[in-house]
């Protein structure tokens, strides 16, 4: 008797459980997705855009300033991390991969621009992260103050960038 009571009891556990992992049609999602078709029909009708990033957010100073502080902070991530991927699957060591490059006899226009290549995004970065610094500190929020010092990073990080292209001569190339 006992053994027909706990089989019946596990067949009905079994049944609950497998009655569980069935999905159960909702009603919430036919009308949710019927109100999304009015939502949708709605805009159409009144010629609302799809997106109103083009209509509402007009390109500015730091908007642009922002959007390339953060363009430059990915681009040198990916370029450390490339680099460093790159080095440890050369063959050879350091030198010899730096003495090939060597003699490539690469042009002087060419290696320049190389240089301020990988020197604008390092400079503006750090430059405008100090300004970002500032910010959080609660200083520079006034427009006239956004403004000058968006310009000022601007101008200074060209005078840096071509300092350290310029200016200083390493020995290594």
């Amino acid at each position: 008797m006992a053994l027909l009571v706990r089989s019946l009891a596990r067949s009905s556990c079994i049944l609950k459980q497998t009655s569980m992992l069935i999905p159960r049609r909702s009603t919430m999602a036919t009308n949710a997705y019927e109100e999304m078709g009015k939502y949708w029909s709605r805009n159409r009708k009144l010629n609302r855009p799809l997106s109103p990033f083009l209509t509402v957010y007009k390109p500015h100073l730091a908007m642009m300033t922002s959007l390339t502080h953060r363009v430059t902070g990915v681009v040198m991530q990916v370029v450390i991390c490339g680099t460093s991927i790159l080095l440890l699957c050369l063959p050879g060591d350091y030198k010899t991969n730096l003495e090939y490059i060597r003699n490539l006899s690469l042009g002087p226009v060419i290696i320049y621009a190389l240089k301020y290549i990988f020197a604008f995004p390092v400079t503006y970065h750090f430059l405008n992260g100090l300004r970002h610094l500032a910010w959080d500190a609660g200083y520079g929020f006034g427009l006239k103050t956004l403004y000058k010092s968006a310009y000022f990073v601007m101008a200074l990080t060209a005078v840096v960038s071509t300092y350290f292209v310029f200016g200083i001569k390493p020995s290594v190339l």
